[in-house]
C-alpha cells in the first residue's frame, strides 16, 4: 500500500461520499472499495477495511432516520435473528477464499447489485402482483441471504438490503431506508467484529473513512429528503456498473 501525501484528502472526500449514499441509497462502498485497491490495498484486505469503515455511515443514517423508525422496532428485532447468522456466514466465507478468487467474483457482485437496485421497482410491482409481499417465508429467507451477502461483500450491501425490502415491505421510500440503515449496521456490525478478531485491517484508510462516513451519514439523510428516490436510484446504479466493469478490466492489466 503506497502513501502518498494526497491519499489521506481523497480518503477524507471518498468517506463524506460514500457515508451519504449509504445513507440515501445504499452502494457508498462500491465508492470507497475501488479506491483503496487503486490505493494498493489487497481486495480482501481492502473489502474488509471497508467494512469496518462503513458502520460509522450506517450509524450516522440510522440516527438521521430516528422518526421513520418509529414503530419498527419489531421487524428489525425479527430480521436481525435471521441476519445476524447470515453475516457470520457471509463473513466465514470471505476469510476462506484467496484474494484471487475474490478479485473474480467482485465485479459480477458489484454488477448484480447494480441492476438489482435498477430493477427493484418493476421487481416490486411484479411480486405485489403475485403475492410476494405477503410471504413472510420469502422475506425471512431473503433477509438471510442478503446478510450472507453483506458479510462476504460490504460493497452493495445497502443497496440489495433496500431493493429485497422494496419487494417485500409497502411503505414509504424514507421509512425502507431506515430499516435499511439499521440492517445494514447490524449486519455490518456483525461481520466487522468477525474482521477485527480473525484478519488484518488497514486501520489508518479505516479510521479516517469511518469519520468522515458518519458525518457524511448525517449530511445524506438530510439530502435523502430533498432528492428523488428514482433519479438517485439511476445515478447509483450507473455507478456500479462503470465500477463493475473497472474491477474486470483491472483483472486483465494488472
Amino acid at each position: 500500500m503506497t502513501t502518498d501525501l494526497w491519499e489521506p484528502g481523497l480518503l477524507a472526500v471518498v468517506g463524506l461520499l460514500a457515508g451519504a449514499v449509504n445513507a440515501v441509497a445504499g452502494g457508498g462502498s462500491m465508492i470507497s472499495f475501488p479506491v483503496l485497491v487503486a490505493m494498493g490495498v489487497p481486495p480482501v484486505t481492502a473489502n474488509v477495511t471497508n467494512s469496518v469503515a462503513a458502520l460509522p455511515g450506517y450509524l450516522g443514517g440510522s440516527l438521521g432516520y430516528r422518526a421513520e423508525l418509529t414503530g419498527q422496532g419489531r421487524q428489525i428485532r425479527t430480521y436481525a435473528l435471521v441476519g445476524i447468522p447470515g453475516a457470520i456466514g457471509g463473513a466465514l466465507t470471505l476469510l476462506a477464499v484467496s484474494d484471487d478468487v475474490f478479485r473474480a467474483v467482485v465485479p459480477w457482485l458489484v454488477l448484480a447489485s447494480a441492476v438489482m437496485l435498477a430493477a427493484q421497482p418493476r421487481v416490486a410491482a411484479l411480486a405485489a402482483r403475485h403475492g410476494a409481499r405477503s410471504s413472510r417465508i420469502g422475506l425471512l429467507s431473503a433477509q438471510f441471504v442478503v446478510a450472507f451477502y453483506g458479510g462476504f461483500f460490504v460493497a452493495g450491501l445497502g443497496i440489495v438490503m433496500l431493493a429485497m425490502l422494496g419487494v417485500f415491505l409497502t411503505d414509504t421510500t424514507h421509512r425502507l431506508n431506515a430499516l435499511k440503515s439499521v440492517l445494514s449496521l447490524i449486519v455490518g456490525s456483525v461481520s466487522a467484529l468477525a474482521f477485527v478478531a480473525l484478519t488484518p485491517v488497514a486501520w489508518g484508510p479505516a479510521l479516517l473513512l469511518a469519520v468522515t462516513g458518519l458525518v457524511g451519514g448525517r449530511l445524506g439523510v438530510s439530502a435523502a429528503r430533498r432528492i428523488s428516490p428514482s433519479a438517485l436510484r439511476r445515478g447509483v446504479a450507473v455507478w456500479g456498473v462503470g465500477v463493475a466493469i473497472a474491477l474486470e478490466v483491472s483483472l486483465y492489466v494488472s
